[in-house]
């Protein structure tokens, strides 16, 4: 499956000159397909936290059953097939968990992110080929993975030529030393990892989501759309996310004279979803609960009972999907897509799209929000 994730790469390009397989999903191909159509449907009363009696900058969710995956056109294998699931209501952040927010939360707790810390070996070991040598201590060193891009178009094949290992890489400075946040206060925060996100949600007294919940609020009541909009990608011509538009730059190619890199917008940037969410898709990915199996909605479409109550995922890894790294090596569902998806690589701006990475590799492009029962 193509992607513009480097999945594991904070863990492999760290190791210098340890000798590492190469990385790379294969490339997800047409595949055939049943044309799902998003069903006409009335929109949903928004329904927006007070701040009072419900949970302000939260929107509720009433939760249903709905056809979790597609088996679309351009679905990828992981989200095959579709099978019934109910979830009960949920209130959901409105946006992103945003820079104001988590520096808020750093300023009471004194928290230090994983991209701050130098990374712990066993931590980085279980997502390498057995027996890889312990690296040398000036190797592991605070940072995170970024994109970069290229001054040129290149092939697709290999993610490393458009993301590296920058140390001193954080949610402060997502680019690496030099870069900041000044400014993007209302952005999604990024180079955060799931154990990150989740002492993030204890101190907030909310949690991730699990992915059928989230799946279910990111369709925002259409059944099966293509996009969390419908099934056109432009409404009026105009994009509905902040995604790579390959009208106007070949990926990962990125302009000096813009700034470099692309990056995240501000939440209200684009149209709120059904239920009154932001930026469901594109922007940032977002971490939700589960952990991550390729073939697990094909698990759950073979249960004898349908729809699937409140499913909490999987009780392990599974990916066989990536070379070099051992099939069940600890991932968690990322959600969403990013800035950086595009027609040409990686179509991950719809709901149905899913992918696993490293818990402990924060990302430019990578975030959360969480949910209250």
């Amino acid at each position: 499956m193509a992607s513009t994730d480097p999945k594991n790469g904070r863990r492999r390009l760290l190791m210098g000159g340890v000798a590492l397989a190469a990385a790379g999903a294969a490339a997800g191909g047409v595949l055939g397909w049943q044309a799902w159509r998003s069903r006409p449907a009335q929109r949903p009363r928004v329904v927006l936290g007070d701040g009072v009696r419900t949970p302000q900058g939260m929107a509720w969710v009433p939760g249903g059953v709905f056809l979790m995956g597609s088996d679309h056109r351009l679905a990828y294998p992981n989200e095959r097939p579709t099978h019934q699931v109910r979830v009960p209501g949920f209130w959901m952040d409105v946006t992103h968990v945003t820079n104001d927010q988590f520096a808020r939360f750093v300023r009471e707790t004194g928290y230090v992110t994983t991209a701050e810390r130098k990374p712990d070996w066993e931590t980085v070991r279980v997502q390498l080929p057995p027996g890889t040598p312990r690296p040398p201590d000036d190797v592991l060193v605070p940072g995170a993975m970024v994109f970069v891009g290229t001054d040129r178009p290149v092939r697709l094949d290999d993610y490393s030529r458009w993301w590296r290992y920058v140390p001193g890489a954080d949610w402060r400075h997502p680019q690496g030393p030099g870069s900041s946040i000044e400014g993007k206060g209302g952005h999604p925060v990024v180079q955060v990892s799931h154990p990150d996100a989740l002492a993030y949600a204890k101190w907030a007294g909310k949690r991730l989501p699990t992915e059928a919940e989230w799946e279910f609020a990111a369709r925002g009541g259409l059944e099966q759309a293509t996009y969390g909009w419908g099934d056109e990608p432009l409404v009026d011509g105009a994009r509905q996310a902040n995604y790579w538009d390959v009208r106007e730059r070949r990926f990962p190619v990125v302009s000096p004279r813009a700034g470099g890199a692309a990056g995240t917008v501000e939440a209200g940037t684009f149209p709120p979803n059904g239920y009154g969410l932001l930026d469901m898709t594109g922007n940032a990915w977002q971490w939700v609960a589960d952990w991550y199996r390729a073939d697990y909605f094909a698990q759950q479409a073979r249960l004898p009972a349908h729809p699937i109550d409140n499913p909490q995922g999987p009780a392990g890894s599974y990916d066989p999907g990536e070379p070099g790294v051992p099939f069940d090596a600890p991932k968690r569902v990322i959600r969403g897509g990013s800035f950086l998806c595009n027609e040409d690589y990686c179509l991950s701006y719809r709901p149905s799209a899913r992918r696993g990475s490293d818990p402990y590799s924060p990302m430019s492009h990578l975030g959360f929000r969480l949910v209250r029962t």
